[in-house]
């Protein structure tokens, strides 16, 4: 058998595997080091069989879990992981390589059911965590990287009080509910080529009185952190916060320690995207609802970390 033909038989084998198992990250992180170590064996052997010019295949189907936030209006945060990289080292191999936070509408049958997840959240005021398991699906078909558009019409997905994925409780009512996603507020893949930011940065999104810090994810060793928050200082409207809008905090180095944590307030620099407006933004943290930062280490750890320990994630 010739060498592509051989490597053309590999990849099958990979895609086959990742296909047929319906697997959490958890696994997805096991199984990922066997898939990178295959892929990168597929590409050298490319490059040296004369290379292939062909596009890189996207990824195949995947559990991408999500965390849930909001209650007038409803947001979902990707759960990331970068696991390692290819062999040229400018590619992080996991599928979850994107921090994505979207807005969305929960229906079954038709009909809205957010007011039964508002409703659970009100009744357990004291659970930070509400998650979502998705069907399997290509994450990056949840939007072009220019117009940030969704391609996906939706989604069947079971919200869970709690981590999902750390006896997290599914909700009545809101197992295998149609997810429409109504906006792609935020969508990044990872680039090992990228720098991380000196300062601690943020996303902020939300929309009327719930507003909400996403930490800008960029490389590893790194966290992911999102927190409620009231925002004072100059005024952002509803057209910018959809646009996006960066936040700076700039006497504070792009550390998990250095984070903005529950009560403080902080002065931050905020930049609304695709425009050249600064503003400066006195912001009140409220309630953390997550934070993770073992899983986003190379290679990942899901035991606590001492920082995770300190916020009782």
């Amino acid at each position: 058998m010739a060498l592509k033909e051989r490597l053309r038989a590999t990849k099958e084998v990979i895609m086959d595997t990742m296909r047929t198992n319906s697997f959490g990250r958890r696994k997805a992180s096991n199984n990922g080091w066997i898939a990178a170590v295959a892929i990168a064996c597929l590409s050298a052997g490319i490059q040296g069989a004369h290379a292939d010019t062909s596009p890189v295949p996207e990824d195949p189907p995947a559990v991408h879990n999500m965390l849930v936030v909001g209650r007038n209006t409803i947001f979902l945060s990707h759960l990331p992981m970068f696991d390692g990289t290819d062999s040229t080292k400018t590619v992080f191999t996991s599928p979850h390589r994107y921090q994505i936070i979207l807005q969305a509408t929960f229906t079954q049958n038709g009909n809205d059911v957010g007011d039964l997840y508002a409703g659970d959240r009100q009744r357990h005021a004291t659970v930070k965590m509400y998650t979502l398991s998705p069907e399997p699906f290509v994450l990056s078909r949840l939007f072009t990287p220019n117009s940030q558009q969704s391609t996906l019409n939706g989604l069947t997905a079971t919200v869970f009080r709690g981590h999902l994925e750390r006896g997290g409780k599914r909700i009545d009512g809101l197992r295998d509910v149609r997810v429409h996603i109504d906006k792609v507020v935020y969508a990044r893949q990872f680039d090992p080529t990228e720098d991380k930011p000196d300062k601690l940065t943020y996303v902020l999104f939300g929309k009327g009185q719930e507003l909400f810090l996403a930490h800008q994810i960029t490389e590893p060793p790194d966290f992911d952190q999102i927190l409620s928050v009231k925002v004072d200082g100059d005024r952002l409207t509803d057209e910018e916060l959809d646009r996006g809008v960066e936040v700076v905090i700039p006497d504070r180095d792009n550390l998990s320690p250095e984070r903005i944590k529950e009560k403080e307030t902080v002065s931050g620099r905020g930049h609304v995207t695709g425009a050249h407006r600064f503003l400066d933004l006195r912001i009140q943290a409220n309630v953390e609802f997550y934070f993770e930062e073992g899983e986003l280490f190379v290679p990942p750890t899901f035991d606590q970390t001492p920082e995770e320990r300190k916020s009782g994630f």
